[in-house]
């Protein structure tokens, strides 16, 4: 079993406590991936006073950035860089008087394992000092998430998404009266910053198993709780093409996707797109599932019976409004917001180019110029869409054709991303210089006519892109 002291700056912050006069005790989920022979960065101290005085002692020793995150409650962070690889270190004042009463303030049982750093030494191995007070080793053998009293999610809301992010992550199970005491006390959620809860959220969406999650916090009540918007999906009916209605139409989305994630996993060129990070640690990937479980979410509100038919003429453009809302609400960057946006409102694209038997060029490069780097994104949304709509005007040989456009251009994708750089024939200089024209809105449309038959292949040299911006010109005016 590895020693405590193979890590070094443990040996320093014991030093540090003597000289302050102080108990720290290392706890929570270090220990708990520990036994579970997961390797972990990242560590939480308990301290008796003076945490900040603690934190801020260790910064300057080892050199690292010290980041105040709640002057209130004592709590701070350092964060250093150790052969490339981050560590960060948190260090808390006790929640109570006694560290005891520290432990029993805590969220789960296999988050209360600790240890007294005043007892580790130069051959200190784990099992000797390890303190389990809360059969927090039975728990995690057991791969059971139990939280520690019925006050924990009163005391802190956000322990409510805890527990399905560490489903997620570690694969546990929700023991029934943590579950059910979620279901009672889901309205506390409102209480908490969104900023926290998008932590939470996209620590389940980073998983290789999230939709599975998504159900059971669907199940709990959660879910609509934390993204209200989701709950006008809930009864939407739908046409003759799904055999699901919008809600659970929309979540197997999820499960689909993350099976074509799978699927994919071998190849390079999708795997680092997909693992691109949109804002913070936040990668595509789990952009995606989110968008794909919103990229419907303006259909109740254009749902209309024409005909004896359904229609939803329009909802990719009123669910892109929507997701602007949520996507701020969560407080994502630009990025990521433009990312869903462009997820949910060209959604429908991709199955219009599958309505021919070969899509043309022209269908096909407009395509690429409206989704720009959300065309392959765009891509797997809408085969996941259509992967989960089985309804009976489905067939067999139009989800296969449908699968077959879309994949064919994913590969065109990533081979033009491979050329050399675009290079316009003319440019608004041109216009102004050579045509006459004077600056105007015109000139946009201009430039992207022109830029549109020279990728087409239509046009070869500058003399006839300033031809056809002439004749262009000479119709818009």
């Amino acid at each position: 079993m590895p020693l405590l002291s193979d890590y070094p700056q443990l040996k320093t912050i014991c030093d540090i406590a003597k000289q302050k006069k102080v108990s720290v005790y290392l706890v929570g989920g270090f220990l708990r991936d520990f036994l579970l022979g997961i390797s972990k960065k990242d560590f939480d101290f308990a301290v008796e006073k003076n945490a900040l005085g603690v934190a801020r002692a260790f910064s300057e020793k080892i050199k690292g950035a010290y980041v105040l995150l709640d002057e209130d409650r004592g709590c701070a962070r350092v964060a250093k860089k150790v052969k490339g690889e981050l560590y960060t270190f948190d260090f808390a004042d006790f929640r109570d008087k006694t560290f005891e009463g520290d432990l029993a303030r805590r969220d789960f049982t296999i988050n209360t394992l600790s240890v007294d750093l005043s007892k580790v030494k130069a051959k200190t191995e784990l099992a000797d000092v390890l303190m389990d007070v809360n059969r927090g080793r039975k728990d995690i053998a057991d791969k059971r998430i139990k939280r520690v009293s019925v006050r924990a999610f009163k005391e802190d809301p956000l322990r409510m998404m805890r527990a399905f992010s560490l489903k997620a992550v570690l694969g546990f199970k929700i023991e029934l009266k943590t579950l059910n005491q979620i279901r009672k006390e889901k309205d506390l959620i409102r209480n908490v910053s969104y900023e926290r809860i998008r932590e939470e959220l996209f620590k389940i969406l980073e998983t290789d198993k999230s939709a599975p999650i998504i159900k059971s916090m669907d199940r709990a009540g959660l879910l609509e709780k934390i993204i209200p918007q989701v709950k006008i999906m809930f009864d939407c009916k739908q046409g003759i093409y799904h055999h699901l209605d919008v809600w659970p139409h929309s979540i197997e989305t999820v499960v689909q996707l993350e099976k074509i994630f799978a699927q994919l996993r071998n190849d390079e060129e999708v795997a680092a797109y997909l693992g691109e990070s949109l804002g913070g640690n936040r990668s595509r990937r789990s952009v995606m599932k989110l968008a794909a479980l919103l990229h419907d979410i303006g259909k109740p509100d254009t749902r209309r019976k024409e005909g004896g038919k359904v229609s939803y003429h329009g909802h990719e453009h009123v669910g892109k409004n929507i997701v602007k809302h949520v996507a701020k609400m969560l407080k994502l960057s630009v990025r990521e917001r433009h990312a869903i946006e462009d997820m949910v409102c060209w959604h429908l694209r991709p199955g219009y180019l599958s309505n021919f038997k070969q899509p043309s060029e022209k269908a096909i490069y407009r395509y690429f110029r409206d989704t720009k780097d959300e065309s392959v994104s765009t891509l797997l949304l809408s085969l996941a869409d259509q992967r989960s709509t089985r309804g009976p005007a489905t067939t067999q040989q139009d989800q296969e054709h449908h699968e077959t456009i879309c994949l064919n251009l994913v590969r065109r994708y990533f081979q033009k991303k491979k050329e050399k750089p675009f290079q316009r024939l003319i440019s608004g200089d041109d216009l102004i210089r050579k045509l006459k024209l004077k600056p105007s809105p015109l000139f946009a449309k201009i430039l992207s006519e022109v830029e549109e038959r020279q990728m087409l292949g239509k046009l070869k040299n500058k003399t006839e892109a300033l031809e056809c911006a002439r004749k262009i010109a000479a119709k818009k005016t």
